[in-house]
């Protein structure tokens, strides 16, 4: 199903937004790689959902306002975003970064969302189980730790990417490296205010994570009121792009359980 590509401009901030299929909403918050491409996971959505893909401020087309300096102005940023676009009724999906920032927002206001999806979050991280820390690894070492099934990462390093989308990928390490340096992908104080959340919530954990290690799952289970957990076999840090097919059918599964 293709995609439409369409700006908003929230605080004089210019968002490109990437939006299709129709029927109840879903906000899908990415992760550090931004949204380089359309997904099938997203197609999958998208034929019973509205799904809104934003690139966050920093990120790909959008803008970086020097303002927006953390995770938790990010949130805000979000929650005015989405009071301007007249979104109600969400249902919440976040990867990686896009499900720390996820859970940012949620714990200052979940009054127009209905649910919480979380693909292996950052954020909060198991006493002595540090986050995998791809800051310090090489750019082909980087992408392989992401997968489980190299074949993804093979198909990836056989491209040659333009200038325009090498511009893109420095953009977004950089503002990757604003968000979650230091501390190392997470925020000390978010994990007390999970409790906050009370949605139903489903998190999604590979396997073999090399980024957010497996062991978080139970935490962020933990933490949350109202959270199921489905772990995924021979799967690393994107589940829903090396077995996009399965979590789909969770995630849909799981939506349609969700109470008007």
């Amino acid at each position: 199903m293709p995609a439409q590509t369409t700006e908003l401009r929230v605080r004089d901030v210019r968002i490109r937004l990437h939006r299709a299929g129709q029927g109840p909403t879903v906000l899908f918050l990415h992760g550090a790689g931004g949204v380089p491409q359309w997904l099938p996971f997203f197609d999958m959505l998208a034929e019973h959902y509205e799904l809104l893909v934003p690139e966050h401020p920093g990120f790909g087309g959008s803008d970086d306002p020097a303002w927006i300096r953390s995770m938790p102005d990010l949130a805000m940023f979000y929650l005015d975003l989405i009071e301007e676009a007249g979104l109600d009724g969400i249902h919440l999906i976040g990867n990686s970064l896009g499900g720390w920032l996820a859970a940012e927002i949620l714990i200052r206001d979940r009054a127009r969302f209905r649910s919480l999806v979380q693909l292996a979050p950052a954020g909060i991280c198991s006493k002595g189980v540090p986050p995998g820390d791809n800051f310090i690894w090489g750019p082909e070492e980087a992408l392989r730790n992401l997968y489980h099934d190299q074949s993804f990462a093979d198909r990836i390093l056989a491209l040659k990417p333009s200038e325009e989308q090498i511009d893109v990928m420095l953009r977004n390490r950089f503002t990757v490296a604003k968000f979650g340096w230091q501390p190392r992908w997470l925020n000390p104080d978010l994990e007390k205010w999970l409790h906050r959340i009370k949605l139903p919530a489903l998190i999604v954990w590979g396997d073999n994570d090399k980024i957010m290690p497996p062991q978080y799952a139970a935490l962020w289970k933990e933490r949350l009121p109202d959270a199921r957990l489905v772990r995924v076999k021979d799967c690393g840090h994107l589940p829903h792009v090396e077995h996009a097919g399965p979590v789909a059918r969770h995630v849909r599964q799981f939506l349609e359980g969700v109470a008007p």
